[in-house]
């Protein structure tokens, strides 16, 4: 039987340990792990740093995992992530990751999904295309693409306002049949789809290109934007905390399982890569397609209708995961009267944050009939790893700063593995700002324009909302 929060958020602890772990794992896999493998092959020209980049990647999210369980069990509160950059660093540093999440984290990367979505439909609905024009008035216009894909997103909120369940129902179905769809990719192609030549190419020669040198280092490092954006989501979970039957419990719990075994799936699929297909192929995959490949190696011509569905599942429980728990981030800021007070509005009947869920499906929908989203999110990448050093330094700071504080779950290695954490995503930091500018510091002004829109909504706002 669900059961309030809270007395003071009116929230309603609805979900298990089980939906917490399908919330990890839902908004992680996307359609990234289909097709990332392609652009990182090309960057690295070697199947050992093609393999490297994902295990560093597969690394640092389960460090950062496993140290936000010690934020999550000691602040189970609506906003997660918000929450302990908050408390560690003070509001504005909040506001800021508030901030970036409404305008581009968030909402760009469900609008890119919705596209993928509808994307892969076009190869079972050929009207579902770039090319068919809806309506074109000027600079409005709408493809039969953005339509299915704003659908998705509009159909995907109006099941999350019908209460927490609605949409945990939905994860927990589209997260289990992606999970035995990658799992059918793996055992197909490491038992039936083995290729010597691939095999020969591949492992016979794993080594080659892979001087372990400073160059190495770049171009993983470099390379990794692609894995980082295929792993990131994780943290979804921390958002809707106080929806979650024993949070101090479930959250941390959550975080590593969800994390540890999408790892270990999205190693397992680039293994098969590198089974099914010669690294050239990988890099020439058609439209970066390498899961399409590897399948059309295995399944024949099949194969093509095997991903897309394969796909457009997972796409689907990826969005409704991001939707349902991106919402609570701005109910959060609402409430400390750092948004609209009617972004902390529940509806009386579901005690579902609607107003915040509907005004998320609003901009996501702006972002897809723009056709921006792609361009925002390679320019936020920079921010998103700034804002998990800063998070995961909070550890340090508030272990400094409140002491007293009841954690009742403690991060797995502190202090060595949360440092390593830091001064790995340091690096990697460091080399896209030589090496990708156009990738950072379009981000960084992203978030510093946040600076004044907080000063003014402090001068404006009387003070923290209340509203429920």
């Amino acid at each position: 039987m669900a059961r309030p929060a809270a007395a003071d958020t009116g929230l309603i602890q609805g979900l298990g340990l089980l939906d917490a772990t399908t919330l990890v794992i839902g908004s992680m896999i996307g359609s990234g792990i289909f097709i990332v493998s392609a652009d990182i092959a090309r960057q690295v020209h070697s199947p050992a740093l093609l393999i490297a980049t994902w295990l560093v990647t597969a690394l640092l999210t389960l460090i950062a995992a496993l140290s936000y369980g010690e934020l999550a069990a000691a602040m189970p509160q609506a906003g997660g992530q918000y929450v302990y950059l908050r408390e560690a660093f003070g509001p504005l540093c909040g506001f800021l990751y508030g901030w970036t999440l409404l305008l581009v984290i968030q909402t760009g990367t469900i609008a890119a999904v919705a596209v993928a979505f509808a994307k892969f439909a076009g190869v079972f609905f050929p009207w579902v295309t770039t090319d068919r024009w809806l309506v074109r008035l000027g600079p409005l216009a709408v493809n039969s693409q953005q339509l299915v894909a704003i659908a998705v997103l509009a159909g995907l909120t109006w099941i999350n306002t019908r209460g927490v369940r609605a949409g945990a129902l939905v994860q927990n179905v589209f997260t289990f049949t992606k999970t035995a769809a990658l799992l059918g990719l793996i055992g197909l192609g490491l038992l039936l789809g083995r290729d010597p030549a691939a095999i020969e190419r591949n492992f016979g020669r794993f080594w080659d290109g892979a001087e372990w040198d400073f160059t190495a280092v770049r171009l993983v490092g470099v390379a990794m934007v692609g894995a980082l954006f295929s792993s990131d989501a994780w943290n979804n979970v921390t958002f809707a905390a106080a929806e979650i039957r024993n949070p101090r419990r479930n959250v941390p719990l959550a975080l590593a399982l969800g994390v540890s075994i999408v790892s270990a799936l999205y190693l397992a699929c680039n293994f098969v890569y590198l089974s099914v297909l010669p690294l050239e192929a990988i890099q020439q995959a058609p439209e970066d397609r390498v899961a399409t490949a590897a399948a059309q190696s295995i399944l024949g011509p099949a194969a093509v209708y095997a991903m897309a569905a394969a796909i457009m599942i997972s796409t689907f429980g990826c969005a409704n995961g991001m939707i349902l728990a991106g919402a609570r981030v701005y109910y959060a800021m609402a409430r400390d009267g750092l948004l609209f007070r009617s972004l902390a509005r529940l509806d009386p009947r579901h005690r579902t944050p609607n107003v915040s869920l509907v005004a998320q499906c609003l901009w996501a929908c702006g972002l897809t009939l723009s056709g921006t989203y792609s361009d925002l999110l390679d320019y936020v990448i920079f921010a998103v790893l700034l804002f998990y050093i800063l998070t995961i330094a909070g550890v340090f700071v508030l272990r400094w700063k409140r002491p007293e504080m009841h954690r009742p779950y403690r991060a797995v290695g502190y202090p060595v593995l949360p440092a390593l954490y830091i001064a790995l995503a340091g690096l990697i930091e460091a080399l896209l700002l030589a090496y990708k500018p156009r990738y950072t510091w379009p981000g960084l002004l992203i978030v510093l324009l946040g600076v004044p829109f907080f000063w003014l909504w402090k001068r404006r706002a009387p003070g923290p909302s209340q509203a429920h």
